[in-house]
Parts: C-alpha cells; structure tokens; sequence
C-alpha cells in the first residue's frame, strides 16, 4: 500500500472523530487506530490479512466501487442494510442537480449504483449488492458519513 494513501487515511481517521479504520486492499491491509490521550496520540499496525484481523460486521473495504452490506436489524426480514464502507460526504447523485440514483421504493438490481460517497477528493460509486425495493435513504445529499454507517435498507 503507498505510504500516501497510508498518510491521508491517518489524517482522515483524526478528522473524523472516528476511532478505527481498517482498510483491505489486494493481500494488504491496515488498521489505524486512534489511542487513548494519555499515550501516543495515534497507532499504526500493518500485517497480513488474516480473519482475526477483519470486522465482523462488514466486508474487506476495497478503495473504490463496491458495497457493504452489515447484518440485517433485527426484526426486518428479508432486508438488507447498506453500510459506508468509508469515510466522506454522501451524493445521492452524480452532479448538482441531476436526477437521483435511486429513490425511495426504487427497484435495483445487483451492481447497480446507489449513491457517490467522496473521499479524498474522489468520487467512489456505491452498489448494490443485493436485487430488491428501496425501503428506506437513511442519509440527506451533501451529508458526512462514517464508515459502517447504515445508508440505504433494500427489502
């Protein structure tokens, strides 16, 4: 992984507020954690992927384009949650005034796009992973968003 990217997602992990970010991209993957205040002010592992190593809730992060999908709420069967498989500012479009990429009660298929999640200045298109009717946008266009943050439920 470049030592620029690591850099950027060290700034973005201090902006954020956020405490931990763990990123896998190919056979690398790295865990930035923000310590305690009494100790150095941030942490820094780099090792091999390994499952122990990997969240539960979401799948490996790939730097641009794919969804994550966290495990149902409870009580909605059939349905799927799309998380933020990262940090950066929601679009629910792909410019100022174009149409939305999906609505509530739209009917998407697999792969399709949902929304633009920016980060570091680029543009990184979130889909679907999964065929169904958009239940519910739990984010407003042009809002902040964390990542595992729960974006859309698809039923």
């Amino acid at each position: 992984m470049d030592i620029r990217k690591v850099k950027k997602l060290i700034e973005l992990v201090q902006e954020s507020g956020i405490s931990e970010l763990e990123i896998k991209e190919g056979e690398e993957s790295v865990r930035i954690r923000l310590s305690a205040p009494e100790s150095a002010p941030m942490q820094m592992m780099h090792a091999p992927p390994h499952p122990s190593h990997m969240m539960s809730s979401a799948a490996p992060m790939p730097m641009q384009g794919a969804a994550v999908a966290a495990a149902p709420e409870k009580g909605h069967k059939d349905e799927n949650v799309v998380t933020a498989p990262m940090v950066g500012t929601y679009y629910s479009s792909p410019a100022p005034g174009a149409k939305q990429f999906v609505e509530l009660g739209t009917e998407v298929k697999v792969g399709q796009t949902l929304c633009i999640i920016e980060a570091m200045k680029m543009m990184n298109q979130i889909e679907s992973d999964k065929a169904g009717k958009v239940a519910a946008i739990l984010v407003k266009n042009g809002d902040p968003v964390e990542f595992g943050q729960p974006l859309f439920v698809i039923e």
